[in-house]
């Protein structure tokens, strides 16, 4: 099953922790099942059918260009970010 790191920010919906695991082929149905177990989630990372603007997800240490279509192997590990920005 892929990992999924809880970002701090949902921590508290998601029972205080910080990773679970879940069974899916996109960011779509991890987001999709994360809310049924935690409902709330999905609002704290998405916006409409997109991810929230400022927000970033990583798959296996990379940032996915897909957004919500982005496919998930089982050993992946998926983080959701803030994106960063400077100068």
């Amino acid at each position: 099953m892929a990992r999924v790191f809880i970002p701090p920010a949902l921590r508290a919906i998601a029972g205080g922790q910080d990773q679970v695991e879940v069974s899916a082929g996109t960011v779509r149905e991890i987001v999709e099942q994360l809310e049924v177990r935690y409902p709330g989630f999905r609002s704290g990372v998405c916006q409409g059918e997109r991810l929230r603007p400022g927000l970033a997800v990583t798959l296996n240490g990379t940032i996915a260009t897909q957004g919500l279509r982005q496919a998930v192997g089982p050993e992946s590990e998926i983080h959701f970010l803030p994106a960063l920005g400077g100068g």
